[in-house]
């Protein structure tokens, strides 16, 4: 309705520097230069247990899931991951946290999978009661920056087709809609 009006009125109505500006924006005229906002350098993933934990299963399985979470908003984001965090919180509240680097940056849960499992294998843990655990990707770049290895491996390729199905799946459905048990065997 305002880029309808004549310049001259809105000036008068609100003033010549501020009605010009206003015409201009309404006729979707902007001189400002675009500048793309830069995507955080880290993505966080936590799970809370409802109660203390001590059997392994169900920290392998919640550990899972947040590999396919962050996995998942790693690619939506178009980024890739050179270091994975994880973070435990135990009962009594104290936390315990280890950083390792991924031999090339990467998004593909495959990866981040091995590594997280090694993350937590390095925790040692035996009567531990936890109650939480984060899952983050860090030193994170855009994944077009990432060098593509050819790969003979089939079985990897096949796990990465499937990756790109279940990622649509989620787009389609909702994050809900594919859990980490449709991609892998349950946790042991």
């Amino acid at each position: 309705m305002l880029a309808a009006l004549p310049p001259a009125t809105v000036q008068r109505i609100l003033g010549g520097k501020a009605g010009r500006m206003a015409v201009d924006r309404a006729r979707g005229i902007d001189p400002r230069t675009v500048t793309p906002r830069r995507q955080p350098a880290s993505a966080t993933v936590r799970h809370r247990f409802p109660h203390d934990v001590l059997d392994g299963a169900p920290v392998r399985s919640a550990l899972l899931g947040l590999v396919v979470q962050l996995g998942a908003e790693l690619r939506r984001r178009e980024q890739a991951a050179r270091a994975l965090t994880l973070t435990l919180w135990f009962a009594g509240g104290t936390t315990w946290e280890k950083t390792r680097r991924l031999v090339e940056p990467s998004g593909h849960e495959d990866d981040l999978r091995l590594l997280a499992y090694q993350v937590m294998g390095a925790a040692g843990l035996q009567r531990g009661r936890l109650t939480g655990l984060a899952l983050r990707g860090e030193d994170l770049v855009d994944a077009d920056q990432v060098a593509e290895q050819l790969n003979l491996d089939a079985a990897r390729q096949a796990r990465l087709v499937a990756e790109s199905t279940a990622d649509r799946i989620r787009e389609r459905f909702g994050p809900g809609a594919i859990g980490p048990a449709a991609t892998y065997r349950p946790a042991s």
